[in-house]
């Protein structure tokens, strides 16, 4: 009998100004340290997807998010590098108070704004999907499965 799933759930905040998102550099995570990723964290228990990317934005780059200024954009369902199966919630937003920075200096250590067609190369793979699918639409995708 196959065993039930359990993966970490994860969300991803696509905030967006002037048809650009906003990156941040991993640093010193043991996680694709010196990679670009977006704002993003594990969900909590007791939490929703959407509580929990509040609280990450709040958290990672000190903005204050309304609930109803977040947009559902893609779901991602990922094996990751470690094995772990994974999924990932993509929210975008374009209204929130405050001024990003970086808050968790011992995990990042640069945000920079960057149009979507100018990615950096070392923009994480699955977080680069991540803003395909918001760009296309695509509600749902599968990441790093062998097919």
């Amino acid at each position: 009998m196959p065993t039930k799933l359990k993966a970490l759930v994860a969300v991803h905040l696509l905030l967006i100004k002037d048809d650009k998102v906003l990156l941040s550099r991993r640093f010193n995570t043991g996680y694709h340290d010196g990679d670009y990723s977006v704002p993003a964290g594990h969900v909590d228990e007791g939490e929703t997807a959407t509580q929990s990317m509040v609280r990450e934005a709040m958290e990672e780059i000190g903005i204050k998010i309304l609930l109803q200024d977040l947009k559902y954009s893609t779901v991602m369902h990922r094996y990751s590098d470690d094995k772990s199966e994974r999924i990932d919630f993509f929210f975008s937003c374009e209204k929130w108070e405050g001024e990003e920075k970086v808050c968790e200096q011992d995990k990042c250590d640069d945000l920079r704004w960057v149009a979507f067609d100018k990615l950096p190369e070392n923009t994480i793979e699955y977080v680069r999907e991540g803003m395909h699918c918001y760009l296309e639409g695509k509600k749902y995708s599968e990441f790093g499965w062998e097919n």
